[in-house]
């Protein structure tokens, strides 16, 4: 068996390249090594994946057709795992471009490989930012998601429907996998768990937004890769008599679902800050703001569907995931 994995230097993508190839898969990895934050952590991610025998690494930019459509002429793949995307909600706010071509235009090439090499299963990183203005919580796949307030979460949203698209023309299977703020060891240094640490360690002031009136439904990596290798392994069908207006909304006539994958346990940041000052042994000097662009104000996942269908809610207590955060966090900037 052969998986493709796009953004395989990433965070969530160097976990799943490893977890993958434990469970006996050959894995080619492609990433563009882009410089949103430092290459050097890409490249650290990179090395620690290659420990593992059956990873090659090709870097490419999704956003260029010839060389994935090459790719795809090269390898065939049994899953293919699209964790590749520009990341960031205020990011996007600022450079909206970069979006369109890599949350768009790229991962339209991904659906049009897997489109001609007919591949089994393609399962893709959509983000519970697709949320957007929704008030009821926790959130669930059968809530209408038509309202986002960020570029980013819009991309996300494109893809769920670009994604049906594909399903619905061609019959490829595909499943969406609404992320909730993933945390742990190789994090994002632009997410609160590397940003705070590092601010806290060094006596700098954190800045909280919305006057710390913000929930979170923190997730672990260990639980989101659970979650993606068991649905690699759970191919959508479609569902008979299926219709938009009578139907649930994350299923289709199409082979085609969508999850969340969050703790289902929404946070308030003034607890996860607390947390994280346990963890570190030191205290937070906070510098409380308004709400930013694009935030949200509260996020919690419903995951009795992924329950449902592969056995498995994420259920890694806060204290103990930012605890082995904060010792590998340690780690790596003593190295």
């Amino acid at each position: 068996m052969k998986a493709l994995v796009t953004g395989a230097a990433g965070f969530i993508g160097s976990y799943v390249s490893r977890q993958l190839i434990d469970n006996g898969y050959e894995v080619v990895g492609i990433d563009n090594l882009n410089d949103y934050y430092e290459v050097s952590l890409k490249h650290a991610r990179l090395q620690w994946v290659q420990e593992k025998a059956g990873f090659q690494f090709i870097e490419m930019d999704l956003a260029d057709k010839a060389a994935v459509t090459q790719l795809f002429a090269e390898h065939t793949f049994d899953r293919v795992i699209n964790l590749a995307a520009q990341a960031g909600v205020r990011y996007s706010i600022e450079n909206p471009d970069v979006y369109v071509s890599s949350n768009l235009v790229g991962f339209l090439n991904i659906l049009e490989g897997c489109r001609h090499q007919k591949v089994p299963h393609l399962v893709f990183a959509s983000s519970s930012s697709v949320y957007g203005l929704n008030t009821k919580l926790p959130f669930a796949t059968t809530d209408s998601v038509d309202h986002p307030v960020s570029l980013y979460a819009a991309t996300k949203k494109a893809n769920e429907l670009m994604a049906h698209t594909y399903a619905h023309l061609y019959g490829l299977p595909v499943t969406g996998l609404r992320f909730f703020t993933v945390y742990g060891p190789w994090g994002r240094p632009d997410m609160a768990a590397w940003g705070f640490t590092k601010n806290i360690m060094a006596g700098k002031t954190i800045n909280v937004y919305n006057y710390g009136k913000m929930r979170r439904d923190f997730t672990y990596i260990d639980d989101i890769v659970e979650g993606v290798v068991r649905i690699a392994e759970k191919i959508p069908a479609g569902v008979e008599g299926w219709t938009p207006e009578s139907g649930d909304k994350s299923r289709s006539s199409a082979p085609y679902k969508v999850y969340n994958i969050g703790n289902h346990n929404s946070v308030e940041l003034g607890e996860f800050i607390s947390t994280l000052e346990s963890a570190i042994g030191k205290k937070a000097d906070i510098n409380y703001m308004e709400m930013q662009p694009g935030d949200v104000v509260a996020t919690h996942a419903n995951v009795d569907d992924l329950v449902a269908d592969v056995d498995f809610a994420p259920n890694t207590p806060l204290a103990e995931g930012l605890g082995k955060f904060v010792e590998w966090y340690k780690a790596y900037h003593a190295e």
